[in-house]
């Protein structure tokens, strides 16, 4: 059984047979059979270790969080999981001092304060993704955009088509001017523009 628990850049569950370099958690989301039967179940979305402590785990077994993937952690970023403070403490540390730095005064932030943020700029009531826009040129390295219906990776100056198994090609970049329907939390954006690097596939570099 091809369980439902692929992540696009979305935010969208899917059931197909590609694997994923990160372990992603919304809460308990399945029912006994195995069925997703809601899109998340609290607001602290977030990306883990697909391996941590010699941890075993049984596939969407009962009482216990439905186990999502992602293809890397640009499309995490982009679906808006933020890193888990157990199993990616030094990853979750750097993620909330820049959100610090960017975007408030104070020298401390409840995570919770951070996830209803998160949670307000990247989904609606339904599971609806709330789409943003920006200038193309105010793109940073990492985040995404979509275009014709397809998301879209800017990394090293190119826009990389996604793919649940990789990055499948290039295209042309917009004008400098034009503005793009961002699929990135601009919370996450402005991190990505203060120098957090998101991990990206392979194919992405190729």
């Amino acid at each position: 059984m091809t369980l439902q628990n692929r992540i696009d850049p979305w935010g969208n569950l899917v059931a197909v047979k590609a694997r994923g370099e990160f372990l992603g958690n919304r809460g308990i989301l399945h029912d006994n059979d195995k069925n997703i039967v809601k899109p998340w179940a609290h607001k602290n979305w977030v990306t883990c270790e697909l391996s941590f402590k010699g941890i075993k785990r049984k596939l969407f077994g009962q009482n216990s969080y439905s186990e999502l993937f992602f293809l890397d952690e640009a499309t995490a970023l982009a679906a808006g999981h933020r890193p888990c403070a157990y199993c990616r403490r030094q990853r979750y540390n750097e993620f909330k001092n820049l959100w610090l730095k960017c975007k408030t005064d104070l020298k401390s932030i409840s995570v919770s304060e951070i996830d209803k943020q998160l949670h307000a700029e990247r989904a609606a009531r339904g599971g609806v993704k709330v789409k943003h826009s920006c200038a193309f040129e105010k793109l940073p390295d990492g985040a995404f955009i979509e275009i014709g219906g397809e998301a879209f990776l800017f990394w090293k100056g190119k826009l990389k088509e996604w793919s649940f198994d990789g990055y499948v090609s290039s295209i042309s970049l917009p004008a400098k001017d034009e503005v793009v329907t961002l699929l990135t939390p601009p919370s996450i954006v402005e991190l990505l523009s203060n120098g957090f690097v998101p991990q990206v596939h392979d194919s992405a570099i190729s």
